[in-house]
């Protein structure tokens, strides 16, 4: 939880120190109450006092009651800003954490985990400092300060409050003792609540075309359950606190007066009053004293659950990144476009088995290489290291003759238009998906997205769109085709104008038409650049300058078409599996 502190601003820190000082004036206006109601009591009981004199003291007392009430409101709004502000930080740290993670990261964390940790802990963190500002900072001051005002005036009573104080701070300490470990569980349960209205509304279609309704709410009502009975635990426990607390104090009331009874009914007569007197004074310091644990109990029942929000925030902030920034801004040399893998050998950093090895090979400025092979022998991850989502187990990726990791990311990124095998499509509209980011070249003209529209065969379905460029596409594209996702990922890597294409089995959705279509105009596009071209399809790598075959991540053949119909098998299982020996020859 201190970890999480060292987020407040200067300005935090003063409305911090502005709220203890409010709080000081606070408790020393509600520690004065009871002297003004001493007062009273000696007046009311000594002849010759007049009804002027107890309205007098009656008046302080409003006084302080209502420059009290002024304090507390005002610590009240700084505790809100305060907290407000740490929230502030905390999202925007953990959303750019969370932005420069790499593969291996995001992993670790599953995407509804951080979901949970960025809306929920931090709402958990923002409770607590908004409530703890006013009850932790008030309780040991108040409590400290009546304990001293009272010390004096008998030693019973002291004995009785200090035994009050000692089973409270007891309840307190077994209550956090037995539903700490249960909060970091409601946390977890939490995440795969999350987890799992996320996967039933991603596969809506799914589980109604399977008829899984039923299924998906058994296993729902399963984790909620689950949720329920663990908040009804710790719910139940922490109710426990509040009846314990006011039995403790009603009792120590009754203690206070059953004792000064025996101690007026035992004293001389001149010492009854001022007996009498203190007895009122510190039952009412006794009830300030009872009241500030019963605050400190309050944030005690909210703190356990902030630690462990707090943990969990730490423990994204705290997440070294597998990939690490270079700080290489432009090539040495002139060479644009190439592409070279060199010995590169790759296994994931929780697996044992190498998924790609010893694969070289170079894809100069102009060619087009593709890459083809078994489902599972490694298509996707050769490509992934190129962007640096990984990076090579062994060997080097080289982009332009310079190691990808000697390269400042954002520099890397401005070279590549990447096209992942799904099409992600952002909420916003068509201009906005494909103008989507930052390119290194400035803002990209409407001529540019329209080219591009049109590049990638978009330009038909867009143009009938209500709105054609300014249409909305919803997140994740659900309001328009796979295919069309497709297309615009395409234009959107195109938009960009980079040196190297890397389109990871992008046109699986096309029908063969558009596919045909797509790829001659973009071959005359973009015949100055590098094209790396995963596929399952062979019509569509067909025309490539060189073609990678893998097999068990290892590259089985390297060639063109014709040259891997003759000597490669792997090759030939694929091709003939796909199209006729008249149609490939032809090809």
């Amino acid at each position: 939880m201190f970890k999480i502190l060292k987020n407040l601003t200067k300005k935090d820190w003063l409305l911090i120190l502005v709220s203890i000082i409010l709080i000081c004036f606070q408790v020393w206006l509600d520690l004065k109450i009871p002297d003004y109601m001493s007062e009273i009591t000696k007046l009311v009981q000594t002849e010759g006092s007049t009804m002027s004199d107890v309205l007098k003291q009656g008046g302080y007392m409003l006084a302080c009651a209502g420059a009290s009430l002024a304090s507390a409101v005002l610590v009240g709004y700084l505790s809100s800003l305060v907290s407000a502000s740490i929230s502030l930080h905390l999202r925007k740290k953990i959303f750019e954490k969370v932005e420069n993670f790499g593969m291996e990261e995001i992993k670790k964390f599953s995407t509804s985990s951080l979901i949970t940790r960025t809306t929920n802990d931090i709402t958990n963190i923002q409770m607590v400092i908004a409530m703890g500002m006013q009850m932790m900072i008030k309780a040991p001051i108040t409590a400290v300060w009546a304990v001293l005002k009272i010390l004096n005036k008998s030693w019973q009573w002291s004995a009785l409050t200090g035994v009050a104080v000692l089973i409270l701070l007891s309840c307190v300490i077994t209550l956090m003792i037995v539903v700490m470990p249960r909060f970091k569980r409601v946390q977890k349960l939490i995440d795969n609540i999350n987890d799992l209205t996320r996967e039933n509304l991603t596969g809506i279609r799914v589980v109604r075309a399977f008829n899984a309704e039923n299924y998906q709410e058994n296993k729902f009502e399963g984790g909620n359950e689950e949720l329920t009975n663990t908040q009804m635990f710790n719910q139940r426990a922490m109710s426990a606190m509040s009846p314990v607390m006011y039995l403790v104090m009603n009792t120590l009331t009754l203690a206070i007066y059953f004792v000064g009874s025996h101690l007026i009914e035992s004293a001389s007569m001149m010492d009854k009053l001022p007996l009498f007197s203190d007895m009122v004074v510190f039952s009412s310091y006794a009830m300030q004293v009872i009241m500030s644990f019963l605050m400190l109990a309050m944030i005690f029942i909210m703190l356990p659950r902030a630690q462990v929000s707090a943990g969990r925030i730490n423990e994204v902030l705290d997440t070294d990144f597998s990939i690490k920034d270079g700080d290489l801004i432009q090539a040495p040399s002139n060479v644009k476009g190439e592409v070279e893998f060199k010995n590169v050998s790759f296994k994931y950093p929780d697996g044992d088995e190498y998924i790609l090895k010893n694969i070289s090979f170079t894809a100069k400025k102009g060619e087009t290489v593709a890459i083809i092979g078994s489902t599972g022998s490694g298509k996707t991850t050769l490509v992934n290291l190129i962007p640096r989502f990984y990076d090579a187990t062994e060997g080097e990726v080289l982009v332009d003759g310079v190691n990808v990791k000697d390269y400042k990311q954002e520099i890397l990124n401005n070279k590549l238009g990447y096209v992942p095998q799904k099409a992600v499509m952002f909420s916003g509209s068509v201009n906005y998906n494909v103008a989507y980011g930052e390119n290194g070249k400035g803002k990209i003209s409407d001529d540019k997205i329209e080219k591009a529209v049109e590049i990638s065969q978009s330009k038909e379905f867009v143009e009938k769109m209500p709105e054609t460029y300014d249409s909305y596409i919803s997140r994740g594209g659900t309001n328009i085709s796979g295919g069309q996702k497709q297309r615009l990922a395409i234009a959107r890597a195109i938009a960009r104008d980079p040196e190297i294409y890397i389109f990871d089995d992008s046109f699986s959705a096309l029908d063969y038409k558009t596919d045909f279509t797509l790829r001659e105009q973009l071959k005359q596009y973009t015949k100055d650049s590098t094209n790396i071209i995963v596929a399952q399809r062979i019509g569509t790598i067909l025309n490539a300058d060189k073609i990678i075959v893998l097999e068990n991540g290892e590259c089985v053949g390297m060639g063109t078409h014709k040259e891997l119909l003759q000597n490669c098998k792997v090759y030939q299982e694929i091709a003939y599996s796909q199209l006729s020996k008249e149609e490939l020859e032809n090809g």
